[in-house]
């Protein structure tokens, strides 16, 4: 499962920069469209998070992620400053504008969120846990690694390895070489059954060229182009495995049917 979490670029204020909604729109729609057109050529199907700032500013991509088979998830209102009431102001926002059924949601930054109300909301699924540590951001070392049902909700968490639980989100392709991701990943299809993992469209924008937003290296590396090129090669050796790529609905689908 590929998951991206499309949302409008706000790292830069993070980091004490402070970046017009005009220009964080420009990377993620840059970054969006370049996905778009990665998992087009592999011929494979994500789950796109989007929140609904991203999905005003843009709606004929939304239209294109929609229009190409993928699914469209919610991710909240605003990236930057998350209320509890974008858990159901988002929903009903891309289902009115879009037409579409919002099944699944996931919390910006992966922090926690209230499951009743998702599951108030007719939310089928929650994909807004990384059951690892990493430093300044997430201690969760104890919560299930695979996929549960709470409250007749069905949590997905990214995947991490089976032991140490490292973990294989966005800046793990952008930092391990490709043969040690490669491997770390086919061990925990072997090991679990299948592998679930979430990037970002500014990942796939030229960041280095950028030094006044004051990226750390560590997401800088790699982004832009490379990480077009990482995420191919990914995907075609998993391809080449004969793995099935499935939006996280279809694998809501099997876990709770």
């Amino acid at each position: 499962m590929l998951s991206f979490d499309t949302e409008e670029y706000d790292v830069p204020r993070e980091h004490g920069v402070e970046i017009t909604m005009d220009e964080s729109m420009k990377v993620s729609c840059f970054g969006t469209t370049r996905i778009l057109d990665c998992l087009k050529e592999c011929d494979v199907k994500g789950t796109f998070f989007c929140t609904t700032n991203f999905a005003t500013n843009a709606p004929d991509i939304i239209r294109r992620i929609i229009d190409e088979g993928h699914e469209v998830a919610s991710h909240g209102c605003d990236h930057f400053e998350p209320k509890p009431e974008h858990v159901i102001l988002s929903k009903q926002q891309l289902e009115a504008d879009f037409g579409i059924r919002v099944k699944g949601y996931r919390q910006p930054r992966m922090f926690p969120v209230d499951l009743k109300v998702l599951k108030q909301q007719g939310y089928v699924y929650n994909a807004s846990l990384n059951p690892a540590f990493v430093p300044g951001r997430y201690m969760h070392l104890t919560t299930p690694r695979t996929s549960f049902v709470e409250d007749s909700l069905l949590q997905i968490p990214a995947s991490v390895t089976p032991w140490f639980r490292i973990p294989m989100f966005w800046l793990a392709l952008h930092n391990f070489p490709l043969w040690l991701y490669k491997a770390l990943l086919h061990r925990i299809v072997g090991h679990d059954g299948y592998f679930n993992t979430y990037f970002h469209p500014w990942e796939f924008y030229p960041l280095g060229e950028h030094p006044e937003w004051k990226m750390p290296y560590i997401i800088r590396h790699h982004a832009g182009s490379d990480m077009y090129d990482r995420l191919k090669s990914v995907i075609l050796d998993c391809k080449s495995r004969g793995y099935d790529f499935i939006t996280y609905s279809e694998f809501a689908e099997t876990r709770l049917n």
